[in-house]
C-alpha cells in the first residue's frame, strides 16, 4: 500500500486519483498506526517550509516518518515542499526540517542567474537525470514537468542530486539518496510523465 502522509499541505487528491486511475492501491494516512501497512510513501507539499514543518509536527507523524523512513527504510517520495522540507533548514523559515539531506533551501536569487527569468519559476521544464534510473524509465525528457517554486535545494553532496533543471542556472529538480527521493517538481500536474513516474515509484524493486 502506497500511504499519502495527510498533514494539511499538498495536492494529495490529484495523487490518489492517479493511483486510483493505475488501479495501485493507495491510503491517505494521517495517524502513525497506518504507517504499518505502507509499501511507500508519499510526502507531499505546498506553501512555505516553516508551516509545513509545524503541520506535520502537529500531525503527530513527525517520529513514526521518521523511523519507517530512516530505520525501516521504506521507499519515501516528497513532492515540491515536501522535497525542501528533507534539508536541514532554509532560508524561507527559521523551523528546522527533518535533516534527512545535508542541504538547505535557498531562494532563488536573480541576481545570479545567467538571463534574467521570472520568479517564481512557474510551468514546464525539462528536468535531465543525472544518472540512470528505473524511476526515470518511460519518461520522455524533452517534454519536462511542471514547475511552482521560488526557493531551491542545494545539496552539500554533489551524489544526491538525482537529476538537474535549468531555469537561469542550473539547479538541483530532484535528490536520492538510498530509500529517499525529492522532485521540486510537481508530478500530479506533469500529465503522463508525471503518471509514468508515479508507477515507476510504486514498482521500485
Amino acid at each position: 500500500m502506497i500511504a499519502i502522509i495527510d498533514y494539511g499541505s499538498g495536492n494529495i487528491q490529484a495523487i490518489k486519483n492517479i493511483y486510483k486511475r493505475l488501479s495501485i492501491e493507495s491510503e491517505f494516512v494521517s495517524i502513525p498506526e497506518q504507517l504499518e501497512k505502507a509499501s511507500r510513501i508519499i510526502l507531499a507539499g505546498v506553501g512555505a517550509f516553516d508551516e509545513s514543518m509545524h503541520q506535520l509536527s502537529q500531525s503527530g507523524m513527525l517520529d513514526s516518518l521518521n523511523y519507517f523512513v530512516l530505520e525501516k527504510k521504506v521507499p519515501v517520495l516528497g513532492i515540491c515542499v515536501g522535497m525542501q522540507i528533507m534539508a536541514v533548514s532554509s532560508e524561507e523559515g527559521r523551523l528546522p526540517g527533518l535533516g534527512w539531506f545535508s542541504a538547505k533551501v535557498k531562494k532563488i536569487n536573480k541576481e545570479e542567474l545567467v538571463y534574467k527569468p521570472k520568479i517564481p519559476h512557474m510551468g514546464w521544464n525539462v528536468v535531465k537525470p543525472a544518472k540512470p534510473h528505473a524511476l526515470f524509465e518511460d519518461i520522455i525528457v524533452d517534454k519536462g514537468f511542471y514547475f511552482l517554486h521560488s526557493y531551491y535545494f542545494e545539496c552539500h553532496n554533489q551524489e544526491d542530486i538525482f537529476a538537474f533543471t535549468t531555469y537561469g542556472k542550473k539547479f538541483a529538480s530532484a535528490i536520492h539518496r538510498e530509500n529517499i527521493f525529492g522532485f521540486q517538481f510537481h508530478p500530479e500536474k506533469s500529465h503522463m510523465n508525471g503518471v509514468n513516474l508515479f508507477k515507476n515509484f510504486a514498482e521500485l524493486a
